[in-house]
Parts: structure tokens; C-alpha cells; sequence
């Protein structure tokens, strides 16, 4: 579960009240066209230009508050800035910076990051100061090389250029800190953790309004407890896995859960309808092991931003573990068509189907969990997960249909290439230790199988012989029991009935139901 939806969240640029003077011949504007507003660097902007920007940003702000974006909006908002930047242009011959940069947050918004980028880098050559833009490209880099440290320095240069008067890129730096989770010390912090903290401060100090800040602080406060009580590996802080059992934990830090809890009420009661505080109140529950809450807070983040991809996930991950079949194997439905390709949805959606299996739906719901375990392994062939689970899919259900023993021992394989593949992982201990018990279980069920077979295809080969004729009985003269060359009829029992076949004992080496 991580919290990059900060990274993205950002807030649009507006215009200022002009001072008056100050514009150069070549951009000065007549009475007529001049608009009373400036831009950042105190530029007076045409009426036109204006105009087409306050339109495009209440129509901005108005599809944020709905969360009804989608690409015809995204689009005709991107064209309604660009037209202020050209009228800018065509009025006064200077470029409209702010204009092409929400342009680019319009594009932003619908997933559209070849054209947010373009509008980004547009800004940055129309003004290279302009560091706003500079953060969003450096976080591009970032999502395309995944060089944590790279984008760190990168961020970490920008506001310096700034001043530290971006809040924006403050906040970003601090999440990539955590994601990091660096111990060096420099002048600055004696680790990453320590470093985010003064960042996530120096943002709310510029603005104690910005949501992402708040949101970043309740998140900081969540990892401090979880790194406290050994949760949180060095290295792999911001690192969303999904467990392949339910691993006893530590308890965390309380006092900085309760710290944790605090932010995210007092952001909530800024801004009730911000998804990622929403959805940060739900891992702050899960760790108070108010799951009834926590399912509730995912699903208001999910419904307050459906394209958030993370509360669909986390929302799927709490039902998952209680059973909860239908509603987990929804979300990661819903998590899937917004990143068709991720890992853990893959796997979260096959267990989920996996916990449906009946009679009515068994050929399909094995087949298409195999289909999601399949595309899991394509995604991360390394991961131990999907060995595990696939081995529980073939063990518990497909053996049940057809021959068991193929079946069985192909699952047994599967247990093995898990065992491998988790190696010395502590993460993977408790599943290992049931992996080898489950291949233990197998070897019996199998041996078992196959003594059965054996004894049964020797006990056709040599059938016993036929009973002897009943006492005082004479033996018919062509030797058959019956005088007509049939069985012998086999003595009655004391009521008169035929007596019962015996039974054989039960073998009590056979395993029990190893199905845990």
C-alpha cells in the first residue's frame, strides 16, 4: 500500500492583481486590453487571456469537487488554457507559463501523461524558473527509471531554486524520502525519515491548508509506528507487497499511531472530501485493528476519487482477509482498469475467485484464477506469492476433479518451486513451514492412493475362490452351485438375509484432510 497519490495532487496556478507599471514596450497592453491581472512575475495579462483562464480554471475546480473527470473534460479545460497562453502571446508577445502549466494539470487529471509532460516541458523552455513544472517533469523521470535517488536529488535542487516555496515539490520529496528510507546523515536530517519530517513541516508552514502535506504528515507519523515495532525493513518502507499468510506482527508504536490518528482528523475536518486522507484513515485502522472502520474509510476514498487506484486496492486487501470474496474481487476489478498490469491485483483478483468456488461456478472460477495467477507470474516471475498460491489452487481444488494423483503431484512441485523461490526471506517463514507440511501431506495422500490401486488391480488379478456349498446341501452333478452353472448363493444370516460383504478396517496411515 503506498501513498504516491500526493505526487499528483497538485494545486493549479492563478493570477494576481496587477501592480500597474512595470511592463516593457514590448508587453504592454492598451487601456482597452489590459485586464488589471498579472502573472507570477508581475506581467499584465490581456483581458482575453484572462477571461479564458478564470473560465478554464472554475470549470477545473468545479469537475475536481464532482471527481467527474473524464477525457472530453480533461481536454476542453487543457484547450481553454492553451487558448489564454496563445491570446497572452498574441497580445503581448510574452508566453503565459501558468496557463500551459495547468494545461498540463488538466491532462494530468485523465491519466494523459505524454501530453501533461509536453505541456510541462513547454513551460519549462518558456521559462525555466518556472520550478513548478521542473518537479512534475522530474517526477516523470522518476516513474519512467524508478531511480529513487536520482529524482531526490533532482527535487532536493528545485527547491533549493525555489527557496522552499514549493510546497509541491516539498511534499513529493518528503514521500520519496519515506519510500527510500535512507539512514545516512547529512546536514539536513540523520536519515530520510528525519528529513521528510522537516520537509512535510516547511510545506505547512508555506501553506497549513495544502491536503497533501497533511495527508504526507499522517502517513509519516503511520510509518514512524510501523518502523518502531519492526514492521518496516530498511529500504522497503513504501514498498506495497501483499502477504502470502496472515504473519503475527508486532504491535506498533502507539504514540505515534495516535499521532498519525490526530493528523488525519484534523485534515479530514479541513476537507472531508480529500480521497487520500480517506484512504490514509483506513491503514491508520487496520493498524488499530478497527477493520469495520477501515473498510469504511477505503470505501469513501474510493467513491470520493474513483480513479484511486490505491483505495481500491486497500479496500480489496481488508475484505480479502476476512472473506468478504464478492466485494475484494470487485475492487480489484476496479483496480485492474486503471493499471491493467499490475501485480498485486492480479494475485488479489485470483484469490478472490478463489474464494468463491462451488459446485455452480468451479470450471470457471478455477480457470480464470489460474488465468490472473498466470498473468501474475508473467508480471513478476520472481515472486514467491504466486508459486504458493497456485499450489493451494491445484491441491485443495483441482485434485478434487479427474486423477488426483498427477494432480496432487504437480502441486507438490509447485510447493517446492515456492520454497525455492522464498529462500531465506523471514517475510515467507510461516508459509515455507506450511509449504513443506502440505508436501508432506501430499507424499501420504499419494502413497496411500497408489497402495490402494495396487491392491486393488492384484485383488483382480487373483479373485478369491468361490465360497463352499452351504451344509447338508448336495452338489449338483455338473458341479455348479446352483444346477444351472452359476454362483454359488451365499448363506443366509440368522434373520434370513444374505449375509453382508465384510468390511474392510480403515487404514489408519491414511491422512486426515489436509486442507488447512
Amino acid at each position: 500500500m503506498t501513498h504516491f497519490k500526493t505526487l499528483v495532487l497538485v494545486s493549479l496556478s492563478v493570477l494576481a492583481a496587477a501592480c500597474g507599471g512595470g511592463v516593457s514596450a514590448k508587453g504592454a497592453l492598451s487601456p482597452e486590453k489590459a485586464s488589471g491581472k498579472a502573472d507570477a512575475k508581475g506581467h499584465a495579462v490581456s483581458k482575453e487571456a484572462a477571461a479564458n483562464f478564470d473560465t478554464a480554471l472554475d470549470a477545473f475546480a468545479a469537475h475536481d469537487k464532482k471527481q467527474d473527470w473524464d477525457a472530453a473534460a480533461c481536454s476542453g479545460i487543457a484547450k481553454q488554457f492553451q487558448a489564454a497562453a496563445d491570446a497572452q502571446k498574441s497580445d503581448t508577445g510574452r508566453p503565459f507559463p501558468e496557463a500551459q502549466y495547468n494545461a498540463g494539470l488538466a491532462y494530468q487529471r485523465c491519466g494523459d501523461d505524454a501530453k501533461a509532460r509536453s505541456e510541462f516541458e513547454d513551460v519549462v523552455k518558456a521559462d525555466p524558473s518556472f520550478h513548478r513544472a521542473r518537479a512534475q517533469i522530474a517526477l516523470y523521470d522518476y516513474a519512467k527509471s524508478n531511480d529513487i535517488d536520482s529524482a531526490i536529488s533532482k527535487l532536493d535542487q528545485i527547491i533549493h531554486d525555489a527557496k522552499f516555496q514549493n510546497v509541491e515539490a516539498l511534499v513529493s520529496l518528503a514521500a520519496l524520502q519515506m519510500e527510500r528510507g535512507n539512514d545516512q546523515s547529512d546536514q539536513d536530517g540523520k536519515n530520510d525519515l528525519e528529513r521528510a519530517q522537516h520537509n512535510l513541516q516547511r510545506a505547512l508552514a508555506i501553506d497549513d491548508g495544502y491536503m497533501p502535506a497533511f495527508n504526507q504528515l499522517a502517513v509519516y507519523y503511520l510509518t514512524q509506528a510501523k518502523a518502531k515495532a519492526g514492521q518496516v525493513e530498511k529500504g522497503k518502507r513504501g514498498r506495497r507487497g501483499m502477504e502470502v499468510s496472515g504473519a503475527a506482527k508486532s504491535n506498533v508504536d502507539s504514540q505515534q499511531l495516535d499521532l498519525a490518528a490526530l493528523v488525519a482528523a484534523q485534515a479530514q475536518k479541513k476537507n472531508p472530501n480529500y480521497a487520500p486522507i480517506a484512504n490514509t484513515t483506513g491503514l491508520i485502522q487496520v493498524q488499530l485493528k478497527n477493520f469495520n472502520g477501515a473498510v469504511k474509510s477505503f470505501g469513501t476514498a474510493r467513491k470520493l476519487d474513483p480513479g484511486f487506484f490505491e483505495a481500491h486496492m486497500n479496500y480489496a486487501a481488508v475484505n480479502l482477509s476476512f472473506r468478504g470474496y464478492q466485494e475484494a474481487e470487485n475492487a480489484y476489478r476496479a483496480a485492474l482498469k486503471l493499471h491493467p498490469k499490475d501485480y498485486e491485483a492480479e494475485l488479489g483478483l485470483a484469490l478472490a475467485l478463489r474464494g468463491q468456488i462451488n459446485d455452480s461456478n468451479f470450471d470457471k472460477n478455477v480457470a480464470e484464477a489460474q488465468q490472473h495467477l498466470d498473468e501474475a507470474k508473467k508480471i513478476a516471475p520472481d515472486r514467491p506469492e504466486t508459486y504458493y498460491n497456485e499450489a493451494i489452487l491445484t491441491q485443495e481444488f483441482r485434485a478434487k476433479r479427474g486423477a488426483p494423483v498427477p494432480t496432487l503431484k504437480k502441486a507438490a512441485e509447485q510447493y517446492k518451486t515456492f520454497i525455492d523461490k522464498a529462500g531465506s526471506d523471514p517475510a515467507f517463514a510461516a508459509a515455507v513451514k506450511r509449504s513443506k507440511d502440505r508436501s508432506q501431506d501430499i507424499a501420504d495422500t499419494v502413497k496411500f492412493i497408489e497402495e490402494g490401486e495396487q491392491a486393488a488391480k492384484e485383488a483382480a488379478a487373483n479373485p478369491p475362490p468361490p465360497p463352499p456349498p452351504a451344509e447338508g446341501a448336495a452338489a449338483p452333478a455338473d458341479g455348479s452351485a446352483d444346477g444351472k452353472g452359476g454362483a454359488a448363493a451365499p448363506p443366509a444370516d440368522a434373520k434370513g438375509g444374505a449375509t453382508p460383504p465384510a468390511t474392510a478396517p480403515a487404514d489408519s496411515k491414511k491422512p486426515a484432510d489436509t486442507k488447512k
